[in-house]
Parts: structure tokens; sequence; C-alpha cells
């Protein structure tokens, strides 16, 4: 039978999620708590619309003609979409039955070693064609101050994918005063060289196009005043990683 889980939006026409064109899909439920995070909305788990694959591939292959010919597919973000494992392994299979690439946008934050997990995600991954995978910052006392938790199990989560062969793409939020020590790049930069699976990396610029979500929401915003980073500042940061 095929499930159902809490869905907090939907994009039909995303450009930026993976390859090509993309049907985006924000599940509800996060862990992380991220200082600079433009969804808030998606953090409380168990709420948001319950949407089951089949109500979902109805509307995900009415754009069949743009994402194949694009030699896009479809992405899961959220909040968390490891949350939703059961979700996302009869989702990716349904998607095959079309050739939709699939893809995974996450921050590793539920990531845990336990075999019943382990199992689940392996069998998701059998369908996953590329992960995004978000590294908010390299030092794990900065990382739990920036997202309410430490880093080692997301560390851990990039190298059981390097060796289960699965693609990735690393990003990085660039957060001036926050993420952008020459210290946390070039760490962030080592740490890539190391997995032999990452296919691109990109950062993304800190940007306040969710802070009116916050407001809305009633809670405080940690980062007041700071700056979105300039062009130089990410160009920097480029090099630092990458050089």
């Amino acid at each position: 039978m095929i499930g159902s889980t809490t869905i907090h939006s939907t994009e039909s026409f995303g450009t930026v999620d993976g390859p090509g064109i993309r049907y985006v899909i924000f599940t509800q439920g996060c862990l992380l708590r991220c200082q600079y995070c433009h969804n808030p909305d998606t953090w409380e788990i168990g709420t948001g619309n319950s949407m089951s694959v089949e109500e979902l591939m109805r509307d995900i292959t009415s754009y069949l003609p743009y994402l194949q010919s694009s030699v896009g597919g479809v992405t899961v973000s959220g909040g968390e979409p490891l949350l939703h494992l059961d979700f996302l392994l009869e989702l990716f299979k349904e998607c095959k039955k079309f050739d939709l690439h699939t893809a995974i946008d996450t921050s590793g934050g539920c990531f845990q070693t336990s075999e019943a997990f382990t199992n689940k995600l392996n069998e998701v991954l059998k369908w996953t064609d590329l992960v995004l995978l978000d590294l908010k910052h390299m030092d794990s006392q900065a990382h739990k101050h920036l997202t309410g938790k430490r880093n080692e199990h997301i560390h851990q989560f990039a190298k059981y994918l390097e060796a289960s062969s699965i693609p990735v793409w690393i990003r990085h939020v660039l957060v001036p005063g926050k993420t952008d020590s020459a210290e946390n790049l070039t760490a962030l930069g080592e740490f890539i060289k190391q997995l032999s699976n990452v296919e691109k990396f990109e950062i993304l610029p800190y940007h306040k196009l969710g802070v009116y979500k916050w407001e809305s929401l009633g809670i405080s915003y940690p980062l007041e005043g700071v700056h979105s980073p300039k062009e130089e500042e990410v160009n920097r940061a480029y090099d630092l990683v990458l050089g």
C-alpha cells in the first residue's frame, strides 16, 4: 500500500535543487533549529498536510514533459526528509517507473547508526540518484550553537554516503560572522577532499527572505543585523574551500 506523510509544500518548477527542472517536495519536521533557517514553519513534527504518494505522483506526472526534457526529476527537501524514510522509499520507487531522477536535500541531522535506521536508509538509497548535503559548520561546538545539535553524526553520514557510492553535492550556507571564518572554510575543504563521491560544491549566500516567517511565528530572529555576503566574500569562501 502506498504510504503518506506530512508535507509542508511543493514546488513544481525548481531549478536549484538538483539537475534540470525539479519537482520539489518540502516535508514537515526537523530536528535542527538553524539560526538562519528560511523555513522555520517546517520545524514542528506531525503538523502540515498529510499527502499520499499516490496524490503526489498524480501532480508530478502532470509535469513529466518539463521534467524529462530537462533531464530533471524529483527532489525531497524539508524540513528533514530523512525523518520520512518509508515515504521516501515508496515515492522514489514510483518515480523510477517514469525514469525520473531522484534526489534528497538533507542536513543529515537525524542520521543514526542503529540497525533499524540504516536498514531503511539503505533501501531508500537504492532508489536515490543524488544527495544534496548541507554541511553547516565544521566545528562541533559552533555547529551546536548555530543549529542546536553537534555535527559528529552528520560527518559520519557523509562518510556513510561515500561508502554507499551515492553521488553527493555538498552545500554550505555562508553567514557573515557565523560560518565564514578561514578556519571553518579550510576545514570544510579538507573534509570534502577526503570524500570520493562529491560531484559538486556550492556556496549558498545567507539571505533574509524567511525573516517574516520567524516574525509571524512569534520567534525572535537571532541574526538581526547580519548582512548577506557580498560577491567578493563568496568568492573568498570558494577559494578557501577549493583552493
